[in-house]
């Protein structure tokens, strides 16, 4: 089964890595992993707070359609290795994908709870 490697965010200061099978979300593994992915649309490629960088297995998996572009287009720090989570598919490598400052905010203003540990390490 293929490895998620997120790196670090302002939960942990170490890479979280979690194995997944093949068709898993990019954003189901992050909830799998517990780290702080947003989720305001709750994974319906409604927004763009699951905004995330696949720094190594892009090629893996599948192109973005339309949609996710449209969406992605409302995010900020957008490169060429950006991605919405809800609809990235894990493919048969490993990933290694960065969890933007944008999102862990997102999941931050979700989870209010988590706002003054994300203050304590930014």
């Amino acid at each position: 089964m293929p490895i998620v490697m997120f790196d670090p965010t302002f939960q942990s200061s170490e890479v979280v890595s979690v194995e997944v099978e093949e068709g898993v979300t990019l954003q189901e593994a992050a909830f799998i992993a517990n780290v702080p992915m947003g989720d305001a649309c709750g994974g319906n490629c409604g927004c763009s707070t699951c905004h995330v960088h696949i720094r190594e297995g892009i090629e893996s998996v599948e192109e973005m359609d339309d949609d996710e572009d449209d969406i992605l287009g409302k995010a900020d720090d957008v490169r060429h290795i950006s991605r919405l989570g809800c609809q990235v598919r894990v493919g048969a490598k490993d990933l290694k994908v960065n969890i933007t400052r944008e999102s862990q905010i997102a999941f931050v203003n979700e989870h209010p709870e988590m706002r003054e540990q994300f203050e304590k390490n930014v």
